[in-house]
């Protein structure tokens, strides 16, 4: 547990990607085995995952945000929950897609930290436009996007990184 724990404090969000040094197919699948592992409610699984991987794809993506720095990312991860296809809660009707996505998009940040490469968690983009320029999404109610690939050499933690509101402020233990 203490190697899982030092990842999550040790993962921080990437925004400056050495553009030259690819992201392998291996690393991608790996990625993508990590998205699949993660829990959803009743087992649903209701997400989708766009891998963009060609320039030409990697540049739509960055004509749909002002984050200019994932097109140096080799790879972009696209998700998006199908609130169509999730679990929803009898009592409040408590609909668990972009919960389920949720979790799917933190194993995917988690595993690409744990294979040497970096990313963020991209949420400033314009979801409308993504769905045009990428329609296999256009069921989907978008979460976030990942770029990944391997840090710049000025890639850093912000300075925030090692902030946290104090646990007791966070956390009731009754």
């Amino acid at each position: 547990m203490n190697d899982f724990l030092q990842l999550a404090r040790d993962r921080y969000s990437v925004r400056s990607f050495d553009p030259s040094r690819p992201v392998t197919d291996e690393q991608v699948d790996s990625i993508v085995k990590a998205a699949l592992y993660a829990p959803t409610a009743v087992n649903n699984q209701p997400f989708r995952i766009l891998v963009l991987k060609s320039k030409e794809a990697r540049e739509k993506a960055v004509s749909c945000t002002k984050m200019k720095f994932i097109g140096d990312a080799p790879v972009i991860f696209a998700v998006g929950a199908k609130t169509d296809e999730a679990w929803v809660r009898q009592y409040d009707s408590k609909n668990f897609a972009e919960i389920d996505a949720a979790i799917v998009s933190t194993q995917i940040m988690l595993q690409i930290h744990a294979l040497g490469l970096g990313s963020t968690w991209i949420g400033h983009f314009d979801a409308p436009m993504f769905k045009e320029v990428f329609p296999e999404m256009k069921d989907t109610e978008l979460i976030a996007l990942f770029p990944a690939g391997y840090p710049s050499d000025e890639a850093a933690p912000s300075p925030r990184h090692e902030l946290s509101r104090p646990e007791d402020e966070l956390v009731t233990v009754l």
